[in-house]
């Protein structure tokens, strides 16, 4: 049975069928009920909305009066179909549901966090779910660990201490359904130990700003230097707490060295401050040593490591982990005991497989291989187009870089040429929190999920966007 469930209100101004009437009328008007569309019956709808019978029979006769519905005998009340040229339009008619249209697909879409669909091993994976759901009937009916499964638990700290030497107990490994949430469950955290202010690099990810924003955080942002977020803005600051990424800094790419990372561990032994390490794409570096964890060289227990499988495994899973300090762990397990896991257990289950299984270190290494070869071929692309009229940014780590784009075009106007070419490329400025006033135009270019010859054509298509048309429309 069609549903029509209005809020209805008793008004001595305005009688409950009248208001059913102008319910009915609206969402035919803006096209929710259809031509041709049976309206309940009379008994139907008044039990349904617990109203009387002659409630609905007096709406039913105002529509039918004024031309929106026509009786057809024996079988009910239909709507008409209406010259929606001589009323109102569906735009004139506030519509709460109004959705946005969907985004413009390009065919080169430089975009960043994307991954590579056609080296994952959907094989392997799908068997592993597969196996879950069909042999573990009795997991299947329970909300699992509130910290997330201990098989997988166990395997991520097994994971992080070998690949970034953090040391960790899998206690202390929280699970969460993406950075956001997990940034989320640390704000309320951090509310509750009397901590309120924080200090971000600037520029950031303006997703993890917007998160402490939301939760009612002062923001410091902390301007940058080769090294790195500046430890001595950071002292001037009054801030308890810092967000890092210090592995591959986001957006701008530097990674801290070790004598930046002693700094700042010292900072938070001095001012009693907690370091939140965003590691999120560390395990793709493509020269030189790794770098340890700044969790693996802290001693005084300071600071907040977070890792997702978003960038090295899947983003549609949304998993990701926290390892929380001792301190900060006895805190969560008194305050969020009533949390439960968001991460599904079928997942984690899978997940943890997939990794004693040793699939995971496979995937990882095969994936480091498949990007380094997109990011050798987006730098020879761009030294190959653009020669000395761009800087690369960021280089040696991660699944982007930033070019600086020397034709005396805005930001903006750098995106709009690349767009009326089906060429998207992305904006660096939302990453700041201020200024940027002396700050050249960066855009950012990610290559996870482009196939090389996507990169290579999509460079030389910017060239000609940028420097050959130089259309500023």
């Amino acid at each position: 049975m069609l549903e029509i469930t209005p809020n209805l209100k008793d008004d001595p101004k305005l009688p409950l069928y009248v208001q059913l009437y102008e319910y009915v009328k609206n969402d035919i008007l803006v096209g929710k009920l259809e031509a041709g569309t049976r309206l309940p019956s009379i008994r139907k709808l008044a039990e349904h909305l617990n109203i009387s019978l002659n409630t609905v029979n007096h709406a039913y006769q105002q529509l039918l009066a004024e031309g929106y519905v026509e009786s057809k005998e024996r079988s009910g009340l239909y709507i008409v179909e209406l010259e929606t040229d001589l009323i109102k339009s569906k735009k004139d008619i506030p519509d709460s549901t109004t959705t946005q249209k969907p985004s413009k697909k390009y065919t080169y879409d430089f975009r960043y966090g994307t991954t590579d669909a056609d080296h994952f091993p959907f094989q392997t994976w799908r068997k592993l779910m597969n196996q879950f759901i069909q042999y573990n009937d009795d997991v299947h009916v329970t909300y699992g660990d509130a910290k997330g499964e201990y098989r997988l638990r166990k395997e991520i700290a097994s994971y992080v201490h070998q690949s970034r030497g953090v040391r960790c107990h899998p206690d202390q490994i929280i699970m969460g359904s993406g950075l956001q949430h997990l940034l989320s469950l640390l704000a309320q955290l951090f509310r509750i130990q009397g901590r309120s202010k924080i200090a971000v690099e600037n520029p950031c990810y303006d997703g993890a700003r917007a998160v402490f924003q939301n939760h009612g955080y002062h923001i410091n942002p902390i301007s940058l230097n080769e090294d790195g977020i500046s430890i001595e803005d950071l002292h001037k600051s009054r801030a308890n707490i810092v967000y890092v990424t210090p592995s591959h800094q986001f957006p701008m790419g530097m990674v801290m060295s070790i004598k930046q990372r002693m700094k700042i561990l010292q900072w938070a032994k001095e001012k009693d401050g907690i370091i939140i390490e965003d590691d999120y794409d560390s395990e793709f570096r493509y020269s030189g040593k790794p770098i340890p964890s700044l969790q693996g060289l802290d001693s005084h227990e300071k600071v907040v490591y977070l890792g997702t499988f978003s960038k090295s495994f899947l983003p549609s899973i949304r998993v990701g982990y926290m390892i929380l300090t001792p301190s900060l762990l006895a805190s969560y397990e008194k305050y969020f005991a009533l949390y439960d896991q968001p991460v599904s257990t079928m997942t984690q289950h899978a997940l943890a497989t997939f990794m004693e299984e040793g699939h995971w270190e496979r995937h990882i290494r095969k994936m480091r291989k498949v990007y380094e070869k997109k990011y050798r071929i987006l730098l020879q692309a761009i030294h190959h187009f653009f020669d000395n009229r761009v800087n690369v940014i960021g280089m040696d780590s991660g699944l982007h870089i930033l070019v600086e784009v020397h034709n005396g075009m805005s930001e903006e106007q750098l995106m709009q040429a690349a767009e009326r070419k089906d060429v998207r490329v992305y904006p660096v400025s939302k990453h700041y929190a201020s200024g940027m006033d002396d700050t050249p135009p960066y855009i950012q270019l990610g290559f996870g999920g482009m196939s090389e010859e996507n990169i290579w054509e999509g460079i030389r298509i910017l060239q000609q966007a940028w420097f050959e048309e130089r259309s500023f429309a």
